[in-house]
């Protein structure tokens, strides 16, 4: 009566590794303020602008974080200019980070962002980091945590590394988003390779190095309390 049992097992145990399962390799979702946590207020998105994620778009604020009010005020603060001066019904971009790592949830990911340049939006997951990385340089806990989000939104989007990119690539030769102190990153294959390693399951020992020669040398400052 145990022959049978021992077949089972045996046979269950081959089929195993030949049989497709979970991905030992998927990324897992880092840790994000939801949109409710920080008291977001959103307007209706219109059906129309719907669409299926297909890139990761990097972005920086633009805007020299001072740490002079804290993250959750200065997103709120962006989705009310947003909503006031442009009419966009909900923040820009679908995630934001915040100097000391924090992800704040933006806009739902099944609408497109919107965007003061111009280049297709459907298909762009907008991901900003706070400050500005033309005069300043980001925090490491901050790319560490773009490093992570992007992981998870490429593994759960199937999105190739080769299509997470810098807003100046998406709109060329109108910007210079997300930064040249960042921008660095994604030229020499840094940040692609720590999103690899990620995605791999291992831990990058991400390390921003030393200032550009003609780049900005402060780093950014931390960011404020909880208001």
């Amino acid at each position: 009566m145990r022959a049978p049992i021992v077949v089972t097992v045996l046979a269950g145990l081959i089929l195993g590794a030949d049989s497709p399962g979970p991905k030992s390799t998927a990324s897992p979702r880092p840790e994000i303020v939801s949109a409710s946590e920080w008291g977001s207020k959103p307007q209706p998105i219109p059906e129309s602008r719907k669409h299926t994620p297909k890139y990761v778009t990097l972005h920086h604020a633009g805007v020299i974080w001072t740490a002079k009010v804290s993250p959750d005020v200065f997103v709120r603060n962006m989705q009310s200019w947003g909503q006031r001066e442009k009419g966009w019904p909900d923040l820009p971009y679908h995630f934001l980070i915040a100097p000391d790592g924090r992800i704040f949830e933006g806009r739902p990911l099944g609408f497109e962002p919107e965007s003061n340049t111009k280049y297709p939006l459907q298909g762009n997951i907008g991901v900003e980091m706070m400050g500005s990385f033309e005069a300043q340089r980001p925090d490491p806990r901050q790319v560490a945590s773009c490093v992570k989000l992007t992981a998870w939104l490429c593994d759960q989007y199937d999105i190739d590394l080769s299509r997470v990119r810098g807003h100046r690539d998406a709109a060329s030769g109108q910007t210079t988003c997300p930064g040249k102190d960042f921008e660095r990153y994604l030229k020499d294959g840094q940040f692609p390779r720590w999103v690899r390693e990620t995605l791999d399951g291992e831990t990058p020992a991400i390390d921003l190095g030393p200032p550009l020669p003609d780049g900005p040398t402060d780093l950014i400052p931390a960011t404020a309390p909880k208001e």
